[in-house]
């Protein structure tokens, strides 16, 4: 996702629309709250080499990329906040990690990390990648460049900060901590579920009250926007091959032997053909939409409410769009945005792409692509649905690879960590939204689901963009009086713990 793209956070940000959430009670810590904000300001310093160092230790899952020493200096950095037990958790893939933090409070908040990143391609950065380079960005002030800056590393390592700053103030942490991590985010987690459902982590996460993943979520106006759940993405790769289709060349051949030669690629674009309609963008694959849930009337209402107090013309304008589908007003877009299922092809590659022509018919084909699902559609359902619908039309030879993904993502508005996000962001004097439903992807289905069965949501002040995308950032000292930098995000999970401590 670059900075002229749409990327998850970057649309529901546009679309901004005050909730008149009142806040809760005072916090009545006030007075640890300003103790604590001094600590905060005092190791700013330290805090901004903590993020720069993560930056710069990366582990990389899709290349299987120094995922261990990245799975090791994450457990380092929850040993140095003060996680009594941090332990390593083995799965089928890239292990995860378990730790407690017990403050003899009586309420128990979750925290889910990820500790890997997107891959990179150096040439497109205007610093590298892994330098975490501080840079004066205009219109946003002091930042950190890397990847993982924004998702998730800076404001995760904001969230450490406020644990550095509880303790340095000689304050006591208002509640216990059960946090878990991943290493395969970035590949849709396939296998997180191990990690959540083993005994002893199962266990601490039913003693929760909630779960949050650590964001820097407002927009370039100050917004941010509270999100009730995200859709489920499920990652896959089609392949076609002459030495799988038994037509076609093993190997490229020379093109002018499609006069009576097989194109395997062509095999697969018509294969792609089959998953939407003419239309480019209804899904049409058997039995797609037999278990979708339509929009709620309470999920209409916030959209409505969404829609006419966002901005049309920045949305378009962050993503370089000119109309939507069917060119459909705002207010019905945003109903399609978060209420419809997707087929994406995310690329095609196929024999010789360079400079000229090589005259070549290619013996093989493959596409990435992405389903992204809505209640009630589950992951597991649309594997068994699409290698159905494939089979069904006579392509069974297409191999289908499914690489990971997970069911959407639902969270009750009345629930405890919905309404301290409210209570912490009215104190903030931040404009906020209450949304139905992200259109991007976080695992926290694992965690709303059986047999965790706990609400979740992201939670957090600052801002940065760019993720999975070049020159990615995380804002430090902010020059937009509307936007918390460090310090402010920093102090925003501060306010949230207390507040998670207390709220009815």
């Amino acid at each position: 996702m670059t900075d002229n793209k749409i990327d998850r956070r970057t649309l529901l940000a546009a679309t901004a629309v005050v909730v008149l959430a009142p806040a809760t009670r005072a916090s009545a810590a006030s007075a640890d709250l300003a103790a604590i904000r001094t600590a905060v300001e005092a190791g700013k310093d330290a805090s901004v080499k903590r993020i720069q160092d993560w930056i710069r230790h990366p582990g990389i899952a899709a290349e299987k990329w120094q995922m261990d020493s990245a799975c090791d200096y994450t457990m380092g950095l929850l040993k140095d906040a003060g996680f009594q037990k941090v332990a390593k958790v083995p799965t089928d893939g890239e292990p995860g990690i378990f730790a407690t933090l017990d403050a003899g409070a009586k309420r128990t908040v979750g925290i889910y990390f990820m500790y890997d990143v997107k891959q990179v391609n150096p040439s497109e950065w205007t610093t590298p990648p892994f330098d975490a380079a501080l840079v004066d960005k205009p219109g946003f002030g002091k930042v950190i460049v890397g990847r993982g800056a924004i998702n998730q590393k800076g404001p995760e390592a904001a969230f450490l900060a406020a644990l550095h700053a509880i303790r340095a103030a000689g304050r006591k942490l208002p509640v216990n901590l059960v946090l878990v991590a991943e290493g395969e985010e970035e590949i849709a987690s396939p296998h997180f579920y191990q990690i959540v459902q083993k005994p002893e982590v199962l266990a601490a996460l039913k003693r929760c009250e909630g779960i949050i993943i650590p964001t820097a979520w407002q927009s370039r106006n100050g917004a941010v926007t509270i999100t009730l759940g995200s859709k489920g993405p499920m990652e896959f790769q089609l392949i076609a091959s002459g030495k799988k289709w038994g037509k076609g060349p093993l190997g490229d051949i020379h093109s002018s032997q499609h006069a009576h030669v097989d194109s395997p690629v062509w095999r697969l674009v018509q294969a792609l053909n089959t998953l939407v309609e003419a239309d480019g963008h209804t899904p049409a694959i058997d039995g797609w939409f037999e278990n979708v849930r339509p929009l709620t009337a309470r999920e209409k209402e916030l959209i409505a409410a969404t829609a006419k107090a966002g901005n049309e013309a920045e949305a378009k304008a962050a993503m370089g769009v000119k109309m939507w589908i069917n060119d459909e007003p705002w207010q019905q877009s945003l109903e399609r945005l978060a209420s419809q299922p997707t087929v994406n092809i995310q690329g095609l590659v196929a024999g010789y792409t360079g400079q000229g022509g090589k005259t070549v018919l290619p013996g093989r084909a493959e596409a990435k692509l992405e389903c992204r699902l809505v209640p009630n559609q589950t992951f597991k359902e649309a594997e068994a649905k699409l290698r159905a619908h494939l089979k069904k039309r006579g392509f069974g030879d297409i191999e289908v690879n499914v690489s990971g993904g997970y069911d959407p993502t639902e969270t009750p508005e009345t629930s405890r960590v919905i309404r301290a996000q409210q209570a912490v962001y009215a104190r903030a004097g931040v404009q906020q939204t209450l949304y139905p439903r992200n259109a991007g992807s976080w695992p926290g289905s694992v965690f709303t689901q059986p047999p965790v069965s706990l609400p979740a949501g992201q939670f957090g002040l600052g801002h940065g963009s760019g993720a999975h995308a070049p020159n990615e950032y995380f804002v430090i000292d902010s020059s937009n009086p509307k936007v918390e930098g460090l310090v402010g995000c920093t102090m925003g999970f501060v306010d949230f713990l207390h507040e998670m401590a207390v709220v009815s």
